[in-house]
């Protein structure tokens, strides 16, 4: 049999996955998996929980070394990145990296599992982002199932978190928690925008004299949500005509954190600004990071500038 054809590269979503013609699904990064497990060099400890056996959503839950039932901690509900399209809370680099930050920052952690396109088209990762959440909002009710949200957590001190795509979540789901209709029962308190994944038909700012990065973006998303909006679909770029309104975020703290040689820079920079001119009632602040690209920290956790950045998250978190 002929299977010329099949091999046939039909989609190349470059640098994280191809589609064949046959319908294969090749990624090339994000598929290593590191166990849910005590960490010795952070004492963190972590475990998966399946929260939704029809669809197997599940969640990696994580727990510093500090707790004690007579004083809660704050909660962080964390987003990966990978363009929607790749990784998962056991990849090792995104495993590592939060071990990091719940030591730090001596936090509760909930790294959400949500599922990938092109096999779950968005707006499936939103969705399942939102059960999660939801998941988590019950525990507050003491209808949740989790013995660790139970008893160490703050839920009056609740966050969002995310890098690139996970940012983007991040985003939405503050948007969607802030509708009247939308009430799940706890306020998130602030929301932690790493290295946003938004982006744009028209290049701006750096993008202007980058268009191979240009294109490579504008590629990503035509391929995670196709349609006939492209990259001014108001879930990749909240700053169209038609985007929910930032005012509507629903928490008071806002912390965005850009890498100078990112490529997505310059959207999380609009970001930021829309926020300060928006009638939104909050804070927001910017850090940028020097030197470095996109998502650097989850590359190399325990480098001096990841390290630094994880301190500013900390710091956020626990109002300093």
């Amino acid at each position: 049999m002929d299977t010329t054809n099949n091999l046939e590269v039909v989609h190349d979503v470059f640098p994280y996955l191809k589609v064949y013609k046959n319908g294969t699904i090749k990624r090339l990064v994000g598929t290593e998996f590191a166990p849910a497990t005590y960490d010795t060099q952070t004492g963190v400890t972590s475990k998966d929980v399946l929260l939704n056996p029809k669809t197997g959503l599940s969640a990696r839950i994580y727990l510093p070394n500090s707790t004690t039932k007579s004083k809660k901690l704050p909660l962080v509900v964390y987003f990966h990145g990978g363009a929607f399209c790749i990784s998962s809370v056991g990849d090792p680099k995104y495993h590592d990296s939060l071990n990091v930050f719940v030591s730090t920052a001596n936090v509760v952690l909930v790294s959400v599992d949500y599922r990938l396109a092109p096999e779950h088209p968005l707006p499936t990762a939103y969705d399942d982002s939102w059960y999660v959440l939801k998941w988590v909002a019950a525990h507050n009710f003491k209808q949740g199932t989790d013995v660790w949200l139970q008893e160490f957590v703050d839920f009056d001190s609740v966050f969002l978190a995310g890098d690139s795509a996970g940012a983007n979540i991040s985003h939405f789901m503050a948007i969607r928690a802030g509708k009247s209709d939308e009430d799940i029962g706890i306020k998130i308190s602030g929301m932690l925008m790493i290295n946003p994944y938004f982006w744009g038909e028209e290049p701006i700012g750096i993008e202007i004299k980058d268009p191979v990065r240009k294109s490579m973006v504008d590629n990503w998303w035509e391929f995670v949500c196709p349609s006939n909006k492209g990259n001014n679909d108001p879930l990749i770029n909240p700053f169209v005509d038609e985007a929910p309104s930032l005012e509507e975020l629903a928490c008071d703290r806002v912390l965005v954190c850009v890498a100078e040689l990112d490529i997505l820079r310059e959207r999380g920079i609009l970001y930021y600004e829309y926020l300060v001119e928006s009638r939104w009632k909050g804070k927001v602040e910017m850090i940028e990071t020097k030197g470095e690209d996109h998502v650097f920290h989850i590359f190399n956790p325990k480098s001096e500038k990841a390290l630094d950045l994880v301190k500013c998250w900390a710091d956020f978190i626990n109002g300093k």
